[in-house]
């Protein structure tokens, strides 16, 4: 048995913002699985900031994307088809052949996860990659203290939530985010819990972070850089830490990126600033689950979803993610 799949391919590299015309929707015919495979229903699939620069063509953590070739990202379906016995027909699981409907899986690349424990997006988001970077980033890279004041960029996305409601859980004095509309700042500080937030469209964030942090900050979790990240470092305390996970105001540049221009802090104040991969901390996830597992289902954190319908709205999806459209992770419901 074949199944016809559409995917999403990549067939121009952007320069600058991404256009609708630098994609293709293409109709494909799959086989049946061969030995070891299953195919997989796409039920959700991910699109997230890191997928921009694997439209570049240029060397980092993660190869650019090939072009007229189907695009990867997270996603989480149901196997409707099976060659390997250990994963039969109807289970759910958590693998990389997003951007596309059905997808044909080696089963080692195939996780199993049980939606019994929680809605099946979750391993996208909360109890997913997603999770794991805000916890590893948080707990292990800027080793986060009972006590310490935290500021979050980019607090209302689907990383930037968790690291805010994390620290609270875990003891943080203060929790301080930025995000891009007032509607994100009231969310930030009434359901999730922040202390303080900001709209960085109201000033320079380094008098706005001060404001919000007339004590310093201890801990920095960086997922936008630029102006965000010289702020922090003016802000930060004798030696504070610095969780860099992304930088998402240079994603779309097409000019050299300026970097922070008070670097010298680093030395006085003894300060630490660390870029990290979730992958890197892939053996934190069972402990991460342990934790993070139970507050999720017992209302201690919400995990806040922006979904769009439908594998053929992906694209838009995946800009408006970039203009900051979303409200914590941004799904697509294939």
């Amino acid at each position: 048995m074949t199944y016809t799949s559409k995917e999403w391919h990549l067939v121009r590299r952007p320069e600058g913002w991404p256009v609708p015309e630098d994609f293709a929707l293409v109709t494909v015919e799959l086989p049946a699985p061969g030995a070891g495979q299953i195919v997989v229903r796409n039920s959700f699939v991910s699109v997230d900031p890191y997928m921009r620069g694997r439209m570049n063509d240029v060397p980092s953590y993660a190869p650019p994307y090939v072009l007229g070739e189907p695009m990867l990202g997270g996603a989480v379906g149901e196997v409707v088809a099976s060659a390997n016995p250990e994963i039969p027909v109807g289970t759910t699981v958590l693998h990389g052949l997003g951007w596309r409907e059905y997808a044909l899986v080696d089963a080692g690349q195939a996780r199993v996860v049980d939606p019994a424990l929680a809605p099946v997006s979750a391993y996208l988001g909360a109890l997913g990659m997603t999770g794991l970077t805000a916890y590893a980033g948080l707990l292990s890279v800027a080793g986060m203290k009972p006590g310490d004041t935290v500021f979050v960029s980019g607090a209302a996305g689907a990383v930037g939530q968790m690291v805010g409601q994390i620290a609270k859980l875990r003891g943080a004095s203060r929790v301080i985010g930025s995000a891009g509309s007032p509607e994100k700042v009231a969310h930030l500080t009434g359901k999730l819990g922040f202390d303080a937030a900001f709209d960085y469209h109201d000033g320079p964030v380094a008098k706005l972070l001060a404001e919000a942090a007339p004590q310093g900050v201890d801990v920095y979790f960086d997922n936008v850089g630029g102006e965000h990240l010289e702020a922090a470092i003016g802000a930060m305390n004798l030696h504070a830490r610095a969780a860099i996970c992304g930088a998402i105001a240079q994603y779309n540049s097409t000019e050299t990126p300026t970097g922070p221009r008070n670097m010298a802090y680093l030395i006085g104040k003894r300060l630490r600033l660390e870029g990290f991969l979730v992958g890197d901390h892939a053996g934190l996830m069972p402990q991460f689950l342990a934790e993070v597992g139970p507050w999720l289902r017992d209302g201690k954190i919400l995990a806040e979803e922006t979904v769009t319908d439908g594998v053929d709205n992906a694209v838009e999806a995946f800009l408006g993610m970039l203009r900051g459209q979303n409200l914590g992770k941004m799904l697509v419901r294939v």
